[in-house]
């Protein structure tokens, strides 16, 4: 706070410091207010019609503007005008700080009141009083008390259905599952259904809230490993090639399949296999080579030529048995 002047800013100051005791808090720095609430001010002036009010203070110009509106600089005539009651020499103004022309940023401000119409600059013969005023940003707080905490609560759906639920290794139902029986904190929740991977994570439970856990489980997956006698022979699943022996085919969801095996020179084999979830199955496959007088034959006759020419042959070496057993 700052006097100069004549005795009588000891008496604007005073008025203007019981004045703001009904709002905000007065120390000894001065008021402490928050942006937006409305500040009534009044004081004693007996040597003016009117009071002139400026504000300096944060990102404002150095010599002052409008109490009423930031815009107005103070030393290109910008003040806050109140008129003095001339009954009783007094004057009173309520500064909104919510209607300013533009925004104040929270900080200290310092609140002038000059007899004259003069800024900050041109005070050396003015009667002036001052104050300072500290704005603060609102806050905002919820009182919970006599308000009941309602416990945790943990729900558990999963795909497929009817899974197996435990919590820290505890079992505790199927899904979907719910209960508001575990404390607040953080717990393991595991998920799981035969034929299928299990699912695990681990869920923070707070008061008052829900927490929902929906989990999908993958299907367990078995494999198939093949070998032949001889090997690189092609392997085919359900007519899809997937490579040459010797081969693993994993990730193969459980279930029957058809197995060929293909190799130039020997017979086709092809088997009916049952894959187990987690469980290789190993498959050993001898193919038998391919007969000399079948080798022989073309591979596009006809049916019916290659019979004829089979039975040729049979006869043939049925002559040469009998001459052989006439001699």
């Amino acid at each position: 706070m700052s006097l100069t002047g004549n005795p009588y800013h000891m008496g604007i100051l005073i008025l203007l410091v019981s004045c703001l005791l009904f709002t905000g808090t007065v120390t000894a720095q001065g008021i402490q207010a928050y942006l937006g609430d409305t500040i009534p001010l009044s004081g004693y002036s007996p040597t003016s019609p009117y009071v002139y009010l400026f504000l300096t203070g944060p990102n404002l110009p150095e010599n002052g503007v409008a109490l009423n509106n930031i815009n107005l600089h103070a030393d290109e005539g910008g003040f806050t005008k109140v008129a003095v009651d001339g009954g009783n020499d007094m004057w009173s103004y309520k500064w909104g700080t919510n209607s300013l022309g533009g925004r104040l940023d929270a900080g200290t401000y310092t609140i002038w009141v000059v007899d004259s119409p003069d800024d900050l600059s041109h005070l050396a013969n003015d009667n002036y009083a001052t104050i300072s005023v500290t704005l603060g940003s609102p806050t905002l707080s919820i009182d919970n008390a006599g308000t009941p905490v309602q416990p945790p609560s943990l729900e558990v759906s999963s795909e497929p259905d009817y899974a197996s639920v435990s919590v820290d290794g505890q079992y505790l139902g199927k899904t979907p599952f719910s209960t508001d029986n575990l404390g607040v904190g953080t717990h393991t929740v595991t998920v799981s259904k035969f034929g299928y991977m299990p699912y695990s994570t681990n869920a923070s439970l707070v008061n008052d809230m829900t927490t929902v856990i929906n989990a999908t489980l993958p299907i367990e997956t078995g494999a198939l490993a093949v070998t032949t006698t001889p090997s690189g022979a092609n392997i085919s699943i359900d007519g899809e090639n997937v490579g040459t022996s010797p081969a693993t085919i994993a990730d193969l969801a459980p279930g029957n399949y058809t197995v060929s095996v293909t190799k130039d020179g020997y017979n086709p084999s092809e088997q009916q296999v049952t894959i187990s979830p987690e469980l290789t199955l190993r498959l050993a496959i001898a193919l038998e080579p391919v007969s000399p007088l079948a080798a022989a034959l073309p591979l596009k006759t006809p049916g019916p030529m290659a019979g004829i020419l089979l039975g040729l042959c049979a006869a043939v070496a049925a002559i040469a048995y009998c001459r052989q057993g006439l001699r």
